[in-house]
């Protein structure tokens, strides 16, 4: 089975019945994507999946051939000078210093980056209630939710129009 993530086409074993955050972590080595409470409700396991936020805890591969997945390692890119360019939402939560044990981080990100595109400049309530499905034990909220107004205000004054 072939599956396309972070632009990158991966062959992994054609079991359609497994998850996908097992696959990512275990099989692809790609471990930003965390695994919390294996039932869809934390959020600590959200990716992209053509650009909708799935939990990728609840996420089987049989469901995913021909789409694209992105994970938190697919949001840098790579500059034309060969350096890593940082994603502003990624910039942002650095700036902010969001991070305390960073195990939800990496859905944080992604979940904010998805909230951009649909609303590139939310106010203080769409971010709320945009980044709500991601739960942080250690109570980063405040900081989180800084970061993505700040993620916002990046994006503007460098003048992209998508992220």
């Amino acid at each position: 089975m072939q599956l396309n993530i972070n632009e990158k086409l991966y062959e992994v074993p054609d079991a359609p019945d497994r998850l996908l955050v097992w696959v990512l972590r275990d099989e692809l080595g790609l471990t930003g994507t965390k695994f919390g409470c294996g039932i869809g409700q934390c959020g600590t396991c959200t990716v992209q999946v053509d650009g909708a936020l799935v939990k990728s805890c609840q996420t089987l591969l049989s469901t995913l051939p021909g789409k694209k997945i992105r994970t938190i390692e697919g949001l840098a890119k790579i500059a034309a000078d060969g350096k890593l360019q940082l994603h502003p939402v990624q910039q942002a939560f650095l700036e902010e210093e969001v991070p305390q044990c960073g195990w939800c981080m990496p859905a944080q990100m992604l979940t904010a980056e998805a909230l951009l595109v649909k609303k590139p400049n939310p106010s203080e309530d769409e971010i709320r209630a945009g980044m709500n499905a991601v739960y942080c034990r250690c109570g980063t909220y405040h900081r989180v939710r800084k970061a993505v107004a700040r993620a916002a205000h990046l994006t503007a004054q460098n003048g992209e129009t998508t992220l």
